[in-house]
């Protein structure tokens, strides 16, 4: 088996990994005990599959309406393997009893959190799952309180559930209009978004912050640098003039307006597609201001999906060098390296192609559906956000498919999925992918 194992390359792992979650989670969900009322179809059960592993959350049935319990465990195992990467609890089991990882797990690893040269795997490993079932622990606490205090029932579960869903940036909810009924609750709102940023800032920022803190000589790297600031800007940036600019929000008071944007650009940012306010209500404008925070979505290394805020800042970085006439790029002042520009060009065109195909195969297939509703979940799949105006119950079978395939695609990343069908994938440089 590890033969076999070492003879395919780690893209091609990585794209069958989280194939076969699906593959699992699908069949799961798709057993009579998994399941309420009348059932849920075979393509439903893919979609939710789909949705859940690659933490996207758009849905086609309600979840506390259409699964059982042992569904929603489900659909919450299926979250937590999406977001904390193919492989990663499978190498912490092993290196819990031994010293040494197979080189095939590093590979994979160095691929799926996008490592860049001087980072260990076998630490980074340790600290991801440690981070993430520390995290989620405070949030479940936090959230248990806060749930409680609002009169919600069934506490326990429900902030076990939302609080994985938020760290994972999946955006599942148990409740049946999302987090609405929250919107002017300060507290779900404040931690939902604190376990969302925690979860698509990236495990390789808080590695960084935390190396940096306990070796006071080790300087933050490029990337982090980038992360942090570039996730600050958008969201203030995108919290600012959603205040200003979306009608429905103008007669709420002032704290739950300032709440509303401010929740709702986070969302978008860190792909994690809660909502507190309905999408479908917003105009033309907030929704294309929406979408193009959705398109950046969150950082490399994390649980969001998205363009990725490293890939933006290298072209913003590569077209101020050339308006200035230089011939090197530099950003804050240290040069980027050649090949890195190189991943982030080809990320963004492979990204933007993918985008414009789904949405064009959407266009085809939902032609009772508004151009914007569908532009819009054309790229909340891809960028797997979860948001919605309202289009994902109403998608035709074939409509379903496309989505499906923009989900899982935008999981894997697009350059890394079409880099695994293609053939000397594993040549790649892609640990060195985005990590400027």
């Amino acid at each position: 088996m590890n033969n076999l194992l070492s003879r395919i390359s780690p893209l091609k792992l990585l794209l069958l990994g989280y194939a076969s979650y699906v593959l699992i989670g699908w069949i799961t969900l798709s057993l009579p005990f998994a399941q309420e009322g009348e059932g849920v179809s075979a393509l439903d059960n893919l979609f939710t599959a789909t949705s859940a592993v690659s933490t996207t959350g758009l849905a086609t049935v309600g979840t506390p309406d259409s699964y059982s319990f042992v569904g929603e465990l489900t659909i919450l195992i299926m979250i937590q393997l999406g977001g904390v990467g193919y492989m990663t609890i499978g190498s912490f089991i092993l290196l819990a009893q031994r010293r040494t990882l197979p080189q095939t797990n590093e590979e994979i690893a160095k691929i799926a959190f996008t490592l860049p040269e001087g980072f260990g795997v076998r630490e980074l490993l340790r600290n991801v799952v440690l981070f993430t079932l520390g995290i989620e622990a405070f949030g479940c606490v936090a959230l248990y309180f806060a749930f409680r205090e609002a009169g919600v029932e069934h506490s326990v579960w429900q902030a076990i559930f939302h609080s994985v869903s938020a760290f994972c940036t999946a955006g599942f909810s148990l409740f049946p209009n999302g987090l609405e009924s929250f919107r002017a609750n300060f507290w779900v709102n404040a931690i939902i978004a604190a376990l969302s940023l925690c979860g698509a800032i990236g495990f390789l920022v808080f590695s960084d912050l935390a190396r940096s803190f306990t070796h006071p000589e080790s300087n933050r790297t490029l990337t982090t640098k980038i992360i942090l600031r570039a996730t600050l800007i958008s969201v203030l940036v995108g919290w600012m003039l959603l205040f200003l600019t979306e009608p429905s929000y103008r007669s709420m008071p002032a704290e739950q307006r300032v709440l509303a944007s401010g929740f709702q650009a986070m969302s978008a940012l860190t792909t994690v597609g809660f909502n507190t306010t309905s999408i479908g209500e917003l105009a033309l404008g907030p929704t294309f201001l929406m979408l193009l925070i959705m398109i950046v979505g969150a950082s490399p290394s994390g649980t969001g999906g998205g363009l990725k805020s490293t890939s933006v800042s290298a072209a913003i970085a590569t077209t101020m060098s050339t308006l200035r006439g230089r011939d090197k790029v530099t950003f804050w002042g240290c040069e980027v390296p050649a090949h890195r520009l190189s991943s982030a060009f080809a990320s963004l065109v492979f990204y933007v192609a993918i985008f414009f195909l789904g949405g064009f195969l959407l266009l085809l297939l939902q032609t009772e559906s508004p151009f914007e509703d569908v532009i819009f979940e054309a790229a909340s799949a891809l960028g797997t956000v979860g948001l919605s105006r309202g289009l994902t119950g109403e998608l035709q079978p074939l409509g379903k498919c496309v989505v499906i395939a923009l989900m899982f695609i935008g999981r894997i990343g697009p350059i890394t999925f079409g880099l695994a069908l293609a053939a000397g994938a594993h040549e790649f440089r892609e640990r060195d992918d985005l990590a400027v």
